[in-house]
């Protein structure tokens, strides 16, 4: 193990991480994540007064990197179609992936008040990104389609989170559904838009 302030760090969040979501916020103790992260209990009081800070630095760590993953992703698409099957790859391949973990989110200590204000932020970041796709494609309503799309991810998320059979197949599957299924209501509502556009402007050279 490496003595430098930054690796320990890392192995501090990595430990609390992996126990937060294994057997939840409450039922771990920060001796738990020492003896994990293989360092003293009172290693971890240098970096964190509490746990449920800690609980909070493991929660940004992960959500920040799930932003900046997309917004990565996303700088090599310019299709709409392209944009919306990377976000509902990234979506569903990120619970995925993590579908030990669950009790990190169904057993965080959702009685602290900056945890609950940081998760509020991180969605609405997330909603704008999507939000900001449906712009750019002439997306009517693109706030309520943005709220929408991740509510059809979501439901996937809750079934990978739920069934512990749920496979590798059934995600590719199931992604592509919902991708596919939202493109089409979208293309429908931009071709509607274009035809009453051009009506509109037919009218206008009429009069």
């Amino acid at each position: 193990m490496s003595g430098t302030t930054g690796d320990k760090l890392e192995l501090i969040l990595d430990a609390a991480y992996e126990l937060f979501g294994l057997d939840g916020f409450y039922e771990t103790k920060i001796s738990d994540i020492a003896h994990r992260a293989g360092i003293a209990k009172g290693t971890v009081y240098l970096y964190f007064k509490s746990k449920e800070e800690l609980c909070l630095a493991v929660t940004r760590r992960d959500c920040e990197q799930f932003l900046e993953k997309l917004e990565e992703a996303l700088q090599h698409c310019q299709q709409l179609a392209d944009k919306l099957h990377v976000i509902a790859a990234h979506h569903t391949t990120y619970h995925f992936e993590r579908r030990k973990y669950t009790k990190l989110v169904f057993r965080a200590p959702n009685n602290d008040p900056e945890l609950m204000e940081y998760m509020r932020n991180f969605i609405f970041r997330y909603m704008d990104i999507v939000q900001q796709v449906l712009i750019e494609a002439n997306v009517q309503q693109p706030r309520w389609c943005a709220e929408s799309y991740i509510g059809m991810l979501d439901r996937v998320k809750m079934d990978i989170m739920f069934n512990p059979e749920f496979t590798e197949q059934e995600l590719h599957e199931r992604t592509s559904f919902v991708a596919s299924l939202f493109l089409e209501g979208c293309t429908q509502q931009i071709n509607r838009e274009d035809q009453l556009a051009g009506q509109r402007s037919q009218e206008g050279e009429s009069e």
